[in-house]
């Protein structure tokens, strides 16, 4: 269960501060906070205005991270460019963050394609698969 108001001990506790460093950022106006008899209580908006992250970290999105490496053998420079420019336009997620790290490296002595990606896990399967067509519509 969430926890929808704070105590001052409790804001202290999460953020790892000495109780007046807290109490001073309500004097500053740095932390919202609202006075109910004798003590002050910060609403969740507040703590998270405040720190930017969630209150409780339990709350974090789960996310599935994966590293994957890919290596496409008979591939031209032409061809390799062509692709890393394609997988370097793909869109990126909520507010411009990319959900995948792509890195792609041709070696034209060995027409080797090296592609390196790291993040979320479906992002990275529809990558491979997309560079799996590619590769095929080429090659036909």
């Amino acid at each position: 269960m969430t926890q929808d108001w704070y105590s001052i001990e409790q804001v202290a506790e999460r953020l790892g501060l000495h109780v007046a460093t807290v109490r001073g950022y309500v004097r500053d106006g740095r932390l919202n906070a609202v006075r109910i008899g004798k003590q002050y209580r910060v609403a969740r908006a507040d703590f998270e205005a405040l720190t930017g992250r969630p209150a409780d970290p339990g709350e974090r999105e789960r996310r599935l991270d994966v590293s994957a490496v890919l290596d496409v053998d008979g591939i031209d420079a032409e061809t390799a460019d062509r692709i890393t420019t394609l997988l370097n336009g793909l869109p990126t997620g909520p507010r411009g963050k990319p959900v995948l790290h792509l890195h792609a490296v041709h070696d034209a002595e060995r027409a080797r394609l090296k592609v390196l990606t790291t993040g979320e896990a479906r992002a990275t399967a529809e990558v491979l698969r997309l560079v799996a067509a590619l590769v095929e519509e080429e090659t036909a």
